[in-house]
């Protein structure tokens, strides 16, 4: 009776220590890049994995993430694909400037379906609206979303946007983008590298000179709202393990 009493108290203690590891456990919301969806999922499962944590994450384009943020939207990370929409939260007082840092980087490419054959050397006054054929170029939105600003920009900097500009298809994000392409809804479209990775039914055509669009920076912050748990998620993120994973995806 008295071994069964004991094994009683030990099991009762055992429980106990589950229902506090299970109470500590914390849900961390992150609004994210669409552009970052494969490589952030996979280093999200490792994590949640070993944490306890659950993490949950919204993709959209950057400027729709931070706008919902300034609505009162309970983000706990936000992790935007260049740095303007960063500073826009940072200026409204809307992250937790100690936590801001720069998380990673990424290359902007041509691409067009994988059965094309279309190729070109993006050099100053390269043939875009001859290669388009009369059809759309694909780009995520270049009046806000990040992808389509560094797109204008590189096809500012060539001389060949004034060619073009009536033909672009925007998009509401990046991922946006690649999808008219794979689709063949367009014949050509503008994405960043690891997007392109990501995506059997495209090929990249070429890489555009990384001097002629302003450097491609993912900032990563946590908002002034957020969680405890969210700075241990957000650190994890700058470990080997998962930078590795980042890489795996073309950042």
């Amino acid at each position: 009776m008295r071994m069964n009493s004991r094994f009683a108290a030990i099991l009762f203690l055992g429980l106990l220590a589950g229902f506090g590891r299970m109470a500590a456990a914390e849900t961390v919301t992150v609004f994210a890049a669409a552009s970052l969806k494969d490589a952030l999922d996979e280093n999200v499962r490792a994590y949640q994995a070993v944490s306890g944590d659950r993490i949950v994450v919204s993709y959209a384009a950057s400027p729709a993430l931070a706008k919902q943020i300034e609505a009162g939207a309970p983000a706990d990370i936000y992790i935007s694909a260049d740095l303007d929409w960063m500073d826009y939260l940072e200026q409204r007082r809307l992250i937790k400037t100690g936590t801001r840092l720069n998380l990673l980087k990424n290359r902007l490419v041509l691409i067009a379906r994988s059965g094309s054959n279309v190729s070109a050397s993006i050099v100053p006054g390269f043939p875009l609206a001859r290669l388009l054929a009369g059809g759309r170029l694909a780009m995520a939105d270049p009046a806000s979303v990040p992808a389509g600003k560094y797109g204008k920009a590189s096809l500012e900097a060539l001389g060949v946007w004034k060619d073009v500009q009536s033909k672009v298809a925007p998009a509401e994000n990046v991922r946006a983008a690649l999808v008219l392409v794979s689709r063949g809804e367009a014949p050509l479209g503008i994405v960043y590298r690891s997007d392109a990775m990501v995506e059997p039914r495209v090929r990249i055509v070429a890489e555009f000179p990384g001097n002629s669009h302003p450097p491609i920076i993912y900032p990563a912050a946590v908002t002034a709202t957020g969680k405890g748990a969210a700075a241990a998620f957000l650190e994890s993120l700058s470990k080997p393990a998962a930078r590795a994973v980042f890489e795996k995806y073309g950042f």
